[in-house]
């Protein structure tokens, strides 16, 4: 990890210990700020937004290489929500703990965003032995789809 704190003000461990504040324990920028002070560290809050923007995809990335799923038992559903005074529909993806796998949100409720969610979701998490959806058409279609990309067999759905 070296080459990406190349030529920076601040010293790696201080960039990892801030980043990772933020994403571990959902702080405002400002909270990090405060915690970094009472270890004698002086940073802007800007400056926690830029390494934040700039570390935030790369720590991503090698978190999801690292990331073992606890259960291979998956429920994958839908709802209607309301965000930001906009009606959209939030696919959301737990296992048997009830730990979020995935989530997103959509303006549409068919195949397009069932299969869209449901390719993310494999790619990134593996296959699961076994992955209970409803028997929404769109769902359904869309589940045929990522069987036949390979990315499910059809004796793991339920």
């Amino acid at each position: 990890m070296k080459n990406y704190f190349k030529g920076r003000h601040f010293q790696q461990d201080i960039i990892l210990v801030a980043v990772g504040y933020y994403f571990r324990f959902n702080l405002s920028y400002r909270d990090v700020v405060e915690i970094l002070r009472d270890r004698g560290i002086t940073v802007h809050h800007t400056t926690i937004m830029r390494w934040v923007h700039h570390y935030g995809p790369i720590f991503q990335a090698l978190w999801r290489r690292h990331k073992h799923s606890a259960s291979q038992s998956w429920r994958v559903d839908e709802t209607y929500i309301k965000v930001k005074g906009q009606w959209c529909y939030l696919y959301r993806a737990i296992d048997n703990q009830g730990l979020t796998l995935d989530f997103e949100l959509r303006k549409h409720r068919d195949y397009q965003s069932a299969y869209h969610f449901l390719k993310r979701l494999l790619t990134t998490n593996g296959r699961p032995n076994c992955l209970v959806t409803d028997q929404y058409g769109g769902t359904l279609k869309a589940i045929k789809q990522v069987i036949k990309d390979g990315l499910l067999e059809k004796a793991n759905h339920q």
